[in-house]
This record gives structure tokens, C-alpha cells and sequence, in this order.
């Protein structure tokens, strides 16, 4: 009697009966000799397959690798199939070559072989056969590279020198450049378009290069008021290359204020100072900017400034920067100080300029003064500036900046004319120890010189942006260094918090006062949807002065970009 077999039991059969019949291949490869198979047992190869046809193909790409070592003369002789499982592939290496001597009869620039260092003094290329292939497919990426992006190299009439060496000749199949015919811009179409000639050097009916375009809009990063999407792209068609640039807006403009206030020494009574600084950056997309600054401090200072710079003016290299600033002190005296001053932008970090500064001075005093008094400046003004920004840093993106300038010219008062200079540094650099901790360095400088001085003409400085803890704009001085420096840690990437140690050095002439100064505290900063948030507590104290509480100032501030 036929037991009856259950249709589950019947497809589990047929499952286990198929893939027991699948079996493994296996390959072994051999030389002519004992010495040729150690030779083709040190390239090493695959000998286990699934199928027939990924037999196959590992034979082709062992047969590549012999060559591509030397044995560029190796044949296969014969696949055999030992038994059900195994086949055996029979080589002969026959001779290995060591170099080809390869003749380029002028057809690639020299420049690009000299970068393959296997050109010898007769212009010659002598390669080694394993460096053959990345040499040429380098060869190739460079001349794509200089405007040939569609030539193909090939070695022609290669014969043998000897057992070890070869010969042949460079062929190139499409020696004609290319030349970028148009530039589109996406995402920010009314991009300056100065920018891209004059900025960026990109420039239509140049040789296409991709490497250095690839190079030349990286630096869109260091601009303000853009940012790259991604890498160009290059459409190339029969008659035309159109290169795609990706850009797009970045929020630029910048208002900023703080809040300090600290306790009078003669009323005990807390005063309140401050200032509003704007910052309006390309909003004609023209790459301008116009900064205006207002001040008031407790010392019944006021201070307004207003400085505008329009880069490329007419679609030229050079730059237009005026700069009016008027300055006034109570009701002891107002000056009006102007510059106007022509730049040129080497590249996207470094800057050169050079102008008129003209200053004007009003003594508002009712009984004049011999410390205070009407005068006028002349003077010729050159100035250098480095900036390397870190975009990718939301809290500090700016991590070097290197500010130089320096005026000659005279100052004429009453019935005197002397010629004076100033020197003027402004540097600070950012030391990224890990993703969370840095130190933050800053030198700020000026020096007058001049045979006499006049209390109206001497620098300010002192305040939050300058030595902490101490009055803004309290000190004046015909020369002055300071040192501020701060240890910064992240608590993440929008807080942050950090120590104040600064430190100055300044002489008065006028009072025949040279004073060190420090100043100690600690501050953190908030970056918020309304913006960069920052506290300093600070305290201040001269050389032979301690320290007091009740000297110590609170300082606040807002940078809000939009």
C-alpha cells in the first residue's frame, strides 16, 4: 500500500535536492615553470566560484595583473576542466620587462611629464612597467585638467630594446583645448557678477581647467554674503563648454549692541554706557557694504562712524573705501576725521589700499587751552589686511585676522606745522586645540609720532572692545599696546563660555605717564535665534592699584544677523 505524501514534504525534497546538486568550482593556476607558478601564486587570485562565468572572469583579470607587472608578452594556454569541480588554467609568462622608454615628439607639455618625475634629460619618459597605467591615466587628468578634458593618451609602436626595456610613442587622440564659452550661476542668480571675473578669475574664452575652478570657487567660503552649494558642474557639447556654478545668499547683515553699566568712583551711582553698531553687507548684490556705528559712553563721549566700501567699482580690479567718523567729548572739543582710500583684493584673504586721511579738530572750550586747541591733519594712509575665515564655526568664523595700516603727513596748528605718522596693528588669531577648547590671542596697537602733541589728536582706547574692565574710551595716549586673551570651551555648538586676561601698555607724553594695565574676568556667549548673546564681568586695576569690586564692570551685548 502507497503512503500518501504530504505536498509540504514534497516541496522541502525538491529545495534540499537542489541545492545539495549545487556544487563549488575551483581553480588552479600554474606557470611553465615552478619559478612562473610562485610568480602567479604571489599576484594572488580567486579559486572559489559559484559559477562558471565568475571563472572566467577571474582569469581575465589575473591575465591583466601579470601583465600589468611586466609580462606583458604571457599567454594562456589552455583551461582545462580536471573533474566535475576543479579546472586548471595554464599560463606562460614568457619574459618580464622592467621600463618602456616612451617618446612624446612634443605632443603633451613638458610641464605635466615633469610632474610624473620619470622624464629624463633627453625629455624622455623611462616608466616602469608596473607604473605605466597610473602614469598615463595621470598624463590624461592633467591635460583634462588644462583644457583638453576629452583626449585620450595611447602608446603606439612599442618593440623591444632588450630583455628588460621596451619602446613606444605617445599618441593623443584630440589635442584641440577647450575653452569655458559661458558661466551660469544657480541658486543666487544676480550674484555680482564682478565678483566671478575679479573675486573667484574666472573668466569666459580662458582654457577650461576643472581642478583650478574647482579650487577657484572654494574660496566663495571666505566671502560673507555667499556660500557654495556644491562642486561645478561643466556641460560639454560639440561647440560650447557651459560651466554650472551653485551659490546661494547668506544671511550677511549684522546689528550689534551691548549694555554696560558700573559704579561712578566720585557719586557711588551706577552709569549706564553703550553703542549700536549696523552692518549692511551686499543688499544691492553688488558685494557693498556700509557700517554705521554710534557710541555713547559714560564719559559723555559720543562717537559716530560711518563707513562704506564698494568692491570692483565699474567691473574693474580696484575698490572704493570712505570712512567719515566724528568724535566728540563732552563740550571740551569735536573732531571730524575723513578717509577715502582706493583697495585692491589680491585674492580672497588679502587686500592692499591706499588714500587720504584728513582730520579736523574744533576746541569747543569757552577759555582756550594749551593742551586743546583748533587744528588740522593732512596725511597719506596705505594699509594691509589678511582674513582666513571658518566659515563651518557658527560662535567664531572668523580664525585669523591681520590688520595693518600706517600714515605720513602733517599736522598744522596755530602758526605750527609739524609732520607726523602713526602706526596702527589690529591682529588676532584663534588656536582650535580640540572640537571644544581653543584660545583666543589679540594684539591691538597704535603710535603716534610727532614732535609735539596735543591732548585732542591722542588715541582712545579702553572698554569691552579693547582692555576690559576699565571706562570705554577712558585712556588716551600717543602709544599704546593690548593684549587681550581669552580661554574658550564649548559646551556645545551654541554656548560657550570663557576666560578674560588682559593686558596693556601706553604712554602720555602730554602728562609724562607710562602706565601697565590688567584686567581679569570672565564672560560666556549664547547664540540665540535673535543672535549671538555675550556677558563679561570684568575688573580692572593699573600696576599699583588692586583690585576692587566696586571697580568691576558688567558688559552686555547682542549680534543679531539677518
Amino acid at each position: 500500500m502507497l503512503k500518501k505524501i504530504s505536498p509540504f514534504l514534497l516541496l522541502l525534497s525538491i529545495v534540499w535536492s537542489t541545492e545539495s546538486s549545487a556544487q563549488n568550482l575551483y581553480l588552479t593556476s600554474i606557470g611553465d615553470t615552478e619559478k612562473e607558478t610562485k610568480t602567479i601564486d604571489s599576484i594572488g587570485y580567486k579559486k572559489t566560484f559559484n559559477d562558471y562565468g565568475s571563472l572566467e572572469k577571474e582569469i581575465t583579470t589575473l591575465q591583466k595583473k601579470i601583465t600589468q607587472i611586466g609580462y606583458i608578452e604571457n599567454e594562456l594556454l589552455h583551461l582545462k576542466k580536471q573533474n566535475d569541480t576543479t579546472y586548471l588554467a595554464s599560463f606562460s609568462l614568457k619574459n618580464k620587462y622592467d621600463h618602456i622608454i616612451i617618446e612624446h615628439n612634443g605632443l603633451v607639455d613638458v610641464s605635466i611629464l615633469k610632474l610624473t618625475d620619470f622624464l629624463d634629460q633627453k625629455n624622455r619618459l623611462i616608466i616602469p612597467i608596473a607604473n605605466v597605467e597610473n602614469t598615463l591615466q595621470f598624463i590624461n587628468s592633467e591635460m583634462a585638467n588644462r583644457g583638453n578634458p576629452f583626449s585620450t593618451l595611447i602608446v603606439k609602436n612599442i618593440q623591444r630594446l632588450d630583455d628588460k626595456t621596451l619602446t613606444g610613442s605617445l599618441s593623443v587622440s584630440e589635442p584641440k583645448s577647450r575653452t569655458t564659452d559661458k558661466i551660469i550661476i544657480k541658486g543666487y542668480e544676480k550674484f555680482p557678477k564682478s565678483y566671478i571675473n575679479r573675486y573667484l578669475k574666472i573668466k569666459t574664452e580662458e582654457v577650461f581647467n576643472l581642478a583650478k575652478i574647482k579650487e577657484q570657487t572654494a574660496t566663495l567660503n571666505d566671502l560673507v554674503f555667499a556660500n557654495q552649494i556644491r562642486d561645478p558642474e561643466v556641460l560639454f557639447t560639440q561647440d560650447s563648454t557651459i560651466l554650472y556654478m551653485y551659490i546661494e545668499k547668506a544671511r550677511s547683515n549684522t546689528f550689534d549692541g551691548f549694555l554696560g553699566f558700573g559704579t561712578n568712583e566720585s557719586t557711588n551711582k551706577i552709569e549706564f554706557d553703550g553703542y549700536l553698531d549696523l552692518n549692511l553687507i551686499n543688499n544691492l548684490n553688488y558685494g557693498e557694504s556700509l557700517k554705521l556705528l554710534y557710541k555713547s559712553d559714560e564719559n559723555d563721549q559720543q562717537t559716530f562712524d560711518l563707513k562704506l566700501v564698494t568692491p570692483y567699482i565699474f567691473s574693474s580690479p580696484i575698490g572704493l573705501d570712505l570712512n567719515l567718523n566724528i568724535f566728540k567729548r563732552d563740550s571740551s572739543f569735536i573732531t571730524v576725521s575723513q578717509i577715502a582710500k582706493i583697495n585692491y583684493q589680491i585674492n580672497s584673504r588679502h587686500v592692499i589700499s591706499a588714500g587720504i586721511h584728513s582730520i579736523k579738530s574744533t576746541d569747543l572750550l569757552d577759555v582756550p587751552t594749551a593742551l586743546i586747541t583748533d587744528y588740522d591733519s593732512n596725511k597719506y594712509i596705505i594699509n594691509y589686511t589678511y582674513t582666513k575665515r571658518q566659515n563651518y564655526d557658527r560662535l567664531f568664523p572668523v580664525n585669523f585676522l591681520f590688520d595693518l595700516s600706517s600714515s605720513f603727513g602733517n599736522r598744522s596748528y596755530e602758526t605750527f606745522d609739524e609732520k607726523q605718522s602713526n602706526f596702527y596693528i589690529n591682529t588676532f588669531k584663534i588656536f582650535n586645540l580640540n572640537d571644544k577648547n581653543s584660545f583666543y590671542g589679540r594684539l591691538n596697537a597704535n603710535y603716534l609720532v610727532s614732535d609735539t602733541y596735543l591732548e585732542n589728536e591722542l588715541p582712545r582706547f579702553g572698554g569691552i572692545n579693547s582692555i576690559r574692565g576699565f571706562e570705554e574710551n577712558s585712556l588716551i595716549a600717543n602709544l599704546y599696546a593690548v593684549l587681550n586673551t581669552e580661554y574658550r570651551y564649548k559646551l556645545n555648538n551654541t554656548i560657550y563660555v570663557h576666560s578674560v586676561i588682559d593686558a596693556a601698555y601706553f604712554e602720555n607724553q602730554i602728562s609724562d605717564q607710562k602706565e601697565k594695565l590688567f584686567g581679569f574676568g570672565f564672560g560666556f556667549g549664547l547664540l540665540t535665534k535673535a543672535g549671538l548673546f555675550r556677558f563679561n564681568y570684568t575688573s580692572g586695576k593699573t600696576e599699583d592699584r588692586k583690585f576692587k569690586l566696586s571697580d568691576s564692570k558688567i558688559h552686555l551685548s547682542l549680534t543679531t544677523t539677518f
